[in-house]
């Protein structure tokens, strides 16, 4: 780039006036984080304005998000559908420049960043799939999978614990594709880091197995430019750039201060940023040599329309191929899945068996993953508790240079398998972080394995995933103090009841085989929506069934007072249940019934998605003016928006004892189910 200076105080002066007219926003970053941009945009990033959905370009995340005026100033600049008007528009309502970046709702942002650490997560996970996807479709002279994940962080990133869990997996899966540069200007919201933040940054990701450039110059563009080359080249490990900057870079009086990290930099030293950069424009206000500079249109296009030629070569000599990435790219389902799904269903209903749900869990991904390839798998060091691996999925493994391993041969697949189950390690958010980077680059639905007590780890990445509308499919087994002796530090009590208040989350407690299979066929057919699997450790009977079509609308009614030997009797009570707890409904019912007290026990496995059905199908599921009693191994509070009398649950923590005392000392009998239905009715 010819005026790589002129580029740099763009976006400078764009960060300024834009925090300035908002009086809200972070311009310290992005002005010091300026001279690294114009290196990797205006030299290396391979993207196209006119398409940010094109496959094959690179993808860049901006970890430090709090520094969104650098990536929304750099997509005006390039030429994307980002006016000015709305950089006038930073951080006010219903603008496409929010406070944080935005996936789907700025062109050209391919995450939401703001909870540091997850962004540099989400860059692992992208450039995982991009290794993944070239090894499973790309052939000798048609490499349609090439391209590379960039991602900009800061000193706040590497302080998350979890920037360790990621580093760390991306250097074991040697994802030499990834180069993060990190904006080293030692200040954070506190002050100077230097008391509190003493990690020897590069022996830290030498020991990850990382390569490290720097430090070196941040504000020198060219230094920067070439040290991202190097990187390049380096294509067997990730990359770390150290690059030395000053926060709030041009500013004479709040340069390399904390002032300059979270507020305007007011009127005054705006003017003088203006003299001491020599940049003479009104606010907002850009010559048109910096837009032909940055102009990144004509590049995109060219690169864009060398890469259709190659897929068009690659779709001529491997059709099938071909027509699989592309089906897999656009997120779609094979055509066979509702066969898949139904006969999975089917199945699961005509066994009967008993058996734990989380078995049940892994009796559905059989058929599911050797129907969809694309299903990616894992677990959080508990595969042998999460049941998350199957026959089509070995594990993922990668040879000496970086390779992905492929299986040996067996009967079923001559030609091996690639590894399709991860092991993640201890790492529960940084597991949850990289499935939602799989699934926003596309042509995979991640799956991942932990105890349910430990989506507490996991929680802000699921909130991240409900938040961008992302597949992702979380497997939380040991789901109530049915676990048993491992006690209440195991025992999930209040973790059903907090993933249900995330929006946009699928949350299903199943209770049998069927029910399982048919929450596994919903979650991946959930395109624009994560989903959590709450899932038992100990064995649940199958619950009979006259009909399985309404299972998948979250809550149906399972047996009815006839089915109990109570004919032309009134309904008296409705008892709701999920999970394991169906089955002390279904007693309960006949110890009711034998005292010719007619109940109806109606299954919830998904309180969510019941949520979202029609009034009436929710009236003939629980009929206004019949009592109601929920029955579930959890804190109580959620259940009283469904009208109830009474709930039976659990509002303490556990105790560590074998599961069937436990049952009894808290009252998950039948006996004590039947006795609170008959206090509800005497009121």
């Amino acid at each position: 780039m010819a005026n790589q200076a002129l580029m740099a105080n763009a976006i400078r002066a764009l960060a300024m006036d834009a925090v300035q007219l908002a009086n809200s926003g972070h311009p310290g970053a992005p002005m010091g984080m300026a001279d690294m941009a114009v290196a990797l945009w205006g030299d290396h990033l391979r993207h196209n304005p006119v398409n940010p959905q094109w496959f094959d370009r690179d993808r860049f995340v901006l970890s430090n998000g709090h520094a969104s005026m650098l990536i929304y100033s750099v997509l005006h600049l390039t030429g994307y559908a980002l006016p000015v008007e709305e950089l006038k528009r930073f951080r006010q309502l219903h603008s496409k420049t929010a406070g944080h970046p935005e996936t789907g709702i700025t062109p050209g942002v391919e995450t939401t960043t703001g909870p540091l650490g997850q962004g540099i997560t989400n860059a692992v996970g992208f450039a995982l799939a991009e290794k993944l996807l070239a090894a499973e479709f790309n052939r000798k002279g048609h490499e349609i999978v090439d391209h590379h994940t960039y991602a900009f962080l800061g000193d706040g990133c590497l302080m998350e614990g979890i920037s360790h869990e990621a580093a760390a997996l991306a250097g074991a899966w040697k994802l030499g594709k990834l180069i993060a540069l990190y904006d080293d200007n030692g200040i954070s919201i506190d002050g100077q880091v230097k008391p509190w933040f003493i990690d020897n940054t590069e022996e830290r990701f030498k020991a990850y197995g990382w390569h490290v450039i720097g430090p070196i110059d941040g504000h020198d563009a060219k230094d920067v430019s070439k040290a991202i080359e190097k990187a390049k080249k380096n294509a067997d490990r990730p990359t770390l750039i150290i690059c030395k900057t000053q926060i709030g870079k041009g500013s004479p009086n709040r340069a390399n201060t904390a002032k300059a990290h979270g507020e305007p930099l007011g009127a005054d030293e705006i003017g003088l940023t203006r003299s001491a950069l020599q940049w003479s424009h009104a606010p907002f206000e850009l010559p048109s040599a910096v837009y032909e500079e940055w102009d990144a249109k004509a590049a995109g296009a060219k690169n864009e329309a060398a890469w259709n030629d190659k897929f068009e070569a690659y779709a001529k000599e491997f059709p099938d191929l071909a027509a699989e990435f592309t089906r897999r790219m656009k997120g779609e389902l094979p055509k066979n899945f509702h066969q898949t799904a139904f006969d999975t269903v089917v199945a699961a209903h005509t066994k009967a068996e008993t058996v734990a749900s989380r078995k049940a869990s892994q009796l559905a991904l059989e058929a599911f993953t050797a129907a969809l390839p694309e299903l990616l798998g894992g677990s959080a060091d508990l595969t042998g508790s999460n049941l998350t691996n199957t026959k089509s999925t070995p594990s993922l493994r990668f040879d000496s240079h970086g390779a992905v391993v492929r299986s040996e041969g067996n009967e079923q697949f001559p030609d091996g398998l690639l590894g399709r189950h991860i092991n993640y390690g201890v790492r529960e958010f940084g597991m949850a972080a990289i499935m939602n980077g799989v699934a926003l680059h596309g042509g995979f639905i991640p799956y991942g394995g932990t105890f349910l007590t430990f989506s507490d780890y996991s929680r802000n990445a699921i909130r991240m995933a409900a938040l961008m509308k992302q597949r992702v499919i979380h497997v939380f087994t040991h789901d109530s103090i049915g676990l048993g002796e491992d006690g209440p530090t195991h025992q999930s009590i209040e973790h059903a009841a907090s993933l249900r208040l995330i929006p946009n989350l699928d949350v299903w407690r199943p209770g049998d085989t069927a029910e399982t299979a048919v929450a596994w066929a919903v979650a991946l057919q959930n395109a624009d929506r994560p989903t959590a699997l709450l899932l038992s450790r100990q064995n649940l009977p199958y619950s009979p069934k006259k009909d399985l079509s309404d299972i998948s609308k979250g809550a149906y009614v399972l047996s009815e007072p006839e089915d109990v030997g109570l004919k032309n009797k009134k309904l008296k009570a409705v008892i709701i249940a999920t999970g394991s707890e169906v089955q002390l409904a279904l007693r309960a019912q006949e110890l009711l019934a034998a005292k010719k007290i007619g109940v109806r026990v109606v299954s919830m496995p998904s309180t969510t998605t019941f949520d979202r059905q029609d009034v009436a199908y929710k009236k003939s599921v629980l009929p206004k003016g019949t009592p109601r009693i929920a029955v579930e191994m959890g804190c109580t509070d959620g259940w009283w928006k469904y009208g109830v009398a009474a709930v039976v649950g659990i509002d303490t923590y556990g105790e560590s004892a074998p599961a069937g005392v436990l049952f009894k000392h808290f009252g998950f009998t039948a006996e004590n189910v039947a006795a609170t239905v008959e206090a509800a009715l005497a009121r």
